[in-house]
């Protein structure tokens, strides 16, 4: 496909995505976070950019759409910090229970940055824990320092930026029942000035206080085929980066065979071989 090519698909279907989210009843920013959600299940799914308005297209009646400043999808900045011999993606990898991830979010359109400590505990549910900083970089001030050492289980010294990670987000929310749907694209990584791109793929999840099939989004999901999968965007942008993760001559070897599905459903949809 030539680059004109691209960008005529990519207009086209950023056309399509936006006359769907108009039939969408917005909901301001102080009305979505009556919906915290910092004690939560988390539910993902993962598939192609292309059946993004077909996934929405019924989900008007059941959802609002945040909207900030007639904004319906945000930019989303994310640094990754881990240890040097990357504890928090070991722990991700081999499932370790009350893992953590250390992170600094900045929401673009209202240049605001949280550090953010989010646990899976022990009973598979994520509690995240966060505090507003001036950090958008990768020095962290005395203040983000303290936080780290408060609720992560490692020396805050001992750990540095891994990964940066931007993207667009829409976010739908159901007040009534008091859940969020997020859904991400036009993923990007950096990390040590290696790139990479993950423009067809669509990484949705439904944040619940406790699991709920009914879910409109999940039920959604079902009738579609598209299964939930595990993915994390920070294990993800490691593998596709580091290439030394996939060669284990870090150290004592770094595993990434619990990714190695995931990494071909992604490669998969970027060349077109799946819908989901």
């Amino acid at each position: 496909m030539t680059w004109a090519q691209l960008l005529s698909k990519n207009d086209n279907f950023m056309a399509s995505l936006e006359e769907t989210l108009g039939t969408f009843q917005s909901v301001s920013l102080s009305e979505m976070n009556k919906v915290k959600l910092m004690k939560r299940t988390e539910t993902k799914y993962v598939f192609d950019a292309g059946r993004l308005p077909e996934v929405l297209g019924d989900l008007a009646g059941m959802y609002r759409v945040l909207e900030i400043d007639g904004v319906r999808m945000s930019p989303y900045k994310t640094i990754y910090f881990d240890t040097e011999d990357l504890k928090f993606y070991t722990e991700h990898h081999n499932g370790k229970l009350n893992r953590q991830k250390v992170r600094i979010r900045t929401y673009v359109n209202s240049a605001s940055s949280f550090i953010e400590v989010k646990t899976k505990n022990n009973k598979g549910r994520m509690v995240k824990k966060r505090v507003k900083t001036e950090d958008s970089t990768s020095t962290l001030s005395e203040n983000a320092m303290e936080f780290i050492s408060k609720h992560v289980d490692v020396d805050a010294n001992a750990i540095s930026v891994s990964l940066w990670n931007g993207y667009k987000r829409i976010t739908l929310v159901d007040l009534v029942s008091e859940e969020r749907v997020t859904i991400d694209l036009d993923l990007e990584f950096d990390s040590n000035g290696k790139k990479a791109q993950i423009q067809e793929v669509i990484i949705a999840e439904v944040k619940q206080k406790k699991y709920n099939v009914n879910s409109a989004f999940i039920q959604r999901m079902r009738n579609l085929r598209i299964r939930p999968m595990r993915m994390s965007k920070y294990c993800i942008g490691s593998v596709l980066l580091k290439d030394w993760i996939k060669s284990n001559q870090f150290k004592d070897g770094l595993k990434y065979n619990r990714f190695k599905a995931k990494i071909t459903t992604v490669n998969n949809i970027e060349h077109g071989r799946t819908s989901s």
